[in-house]
């Protein structure tokens, strides 16, 4: 994949801060939800963007992938590369606000 076609940690950070910030409209894709009882991958659609979020007992642990819908993708493998998770440019309340949000889906 190009670098032109790999989304980046900071383009993926900016659209969960979105999402926490209420200006993304988020909705589950996939048959698992988002559990305090739980862990593993769920699966997102926000707005056409597919997201896989990774639950750790209710808390956000890491985002697996992401793809916008022009066709552009990035992944946990790729972005450890380069030292980071789009999860964790998160502010706490940013965190905080994407957590409550997932657990009422």
């Amino acid at each position: 994949m190009t670098p032109e076609r790999f989304l980046t940690a900071r383009e993926v950070y900016q659209l969960l801060k979105d999402i926490a910030l209420g200006v993304r409209t988020l909705r589950k894709a996939g048959q698992q939800g988002w559990s305090p009882e739980c862990s593993g991958a769920v699966v997102l659609d926000v707005e056409g963007w597919r997201l896989v979020l990774y639950n750790e007992l209710g808390h956000l642990d890491h985002c697996s992938e992401c793809a916008s819908p022009e066709g552009r993708h990035g992944d946990h493998e790729r972005w450890a590369r380069f030292g980071t998770d789009p999860t964790q440019l998160l502010s706490q309340w940013e965190r905080s606000q994407l957590e409550r949000l997932l657990q009422v889906l």
